[in-house]
């Protein structure tokens, strides 16, 4: 337990930036979640609207400091490359 006032303020601030921060990644899990799930169903349509967001739920997590930026790009990067798979497998 902090003992003094200044750790005590950073306690509290903690919990509060631990709170967001869980909350903007859950939301970033739950859309490529989603993504799999219409991957999973073959929509090309929904695969498309689903992915547009992944990219910006992605962007948005890492621009916070969330997740490290290469680490971004390479979640976009290998998501892209799946449906890509997916495409030439359909044609």
């Amino acid at each position: 337990m902090p003992n003094s006032n200044s750790a005590k303020k950073r306690l509290r601030q903690n919990v509060k930036r631990r709170a967001h921060n869980r909350t903007i990644k859950s939301a970033m899990r739950n859309q490529i979640r989603k993504l799999r799930e219409a991957m999973e169903a073959s929509d090309k349509e929904q695969i498309d609207s689903e992915f547009r967001l992944v990219g910006k739920k992605i962007d948005q997590a890492a621009s916070k400091n969330i997740i490290h930026k290469n680490t971004a790009a390479r979640m976009k990067s290998r998501m892209a490359r799946r449906i890509n798979q997916l495409s030439t497998q359909d044609a």
